[in-house]
């Protein structure tokens, strides 16, 4: 397949799941996520996208900072309820990195290896940040994402209409495309450390 060659210039993720270990998923245990998974799992790759999977980087990190994060054993809140705008996007991409889960997740054996309700929404709108809460420790984080230093191609609007309207032409959808993924390179590979994008707060 085709992909822009940044993707895979693009931070990296590992984790250890002890439950893919048990079942011999992976060896140890051991879990590479790069943000091509994230692009397959979404089925396209925008800010908010790379904006998730660089947020649940951080927040991993930052809770394990001495070790590998233990997928499974992290609690998310997002906040806001599932349904309003690209909560349930963000979400989607957190659950593939930490294997937290809503209410459709995997139950657990005999208690272990739980996923259901590690992923949790609020009712209203709580602001911002999303929280992150190790299981073993308590230890938690907060963290928020900010992609205005990153401004878009201002011609985009006007690309993006046309296309909609059915009336762009080949090079409009081509700068289109190109001023999109732009912006998400400049993301992933420029800003995947600063922080005034990714910002974390421990709690």
């Amino acid at each position: 397949m085709d992909f822009p060659d940044f993707y895979e210039l693009a931070p990296v993720v590992q984790t250890r799941d002890p439950f893919a270990a048990m079942l011999g998923a992976a060896r140890d245990g051991i879990l590479e996520y790069h943000y091509l998974d994230a692009v397959r799992l979404a089925g396209h790759s925008c800010p908010t996208v790379a904006g998730a999977f660089l947020m649940g980087r951080a927040a991993l990190i930052a809770l394990y900072p001495d070790e590998l994060a233990e997928r499974g054993a992290i609690a998310v809140h997002m906040p806001a309820p599932e349904y309003e705008g690209t909560t349930g996007v963000i979400a989607q991409v957190l659950t593939l990195l930490t294997g937290a889960a809503a209410d459709n997740g995997f139950h657990g054996i005999q208690g272990h290896f739980k996923r259901k309700g590690l992923l949790s929404f609020a009712d209203r709108r709580e602001g911002e940040a999303i929280f992150f809460k190790r299981l073993d420790t308590g230890a938690s984080v907060a963290v928020e994402l900010d992609v205005s230093l990153i401004p878009g191609d201002p011609e985009q609007s006007g690309r993006l209409m046309a296309i909609l309207q059915d009336r762009a032409d080949d090079s409009q959808r081509s700068a289109f495309a190109n001023a999109w993924q732009a912006r998400v390179r400049r993301l992933l590979l420029e800003f995947a450390d600063d922080p005034r994008v990714i910002r974390i707060t421990p709690i």
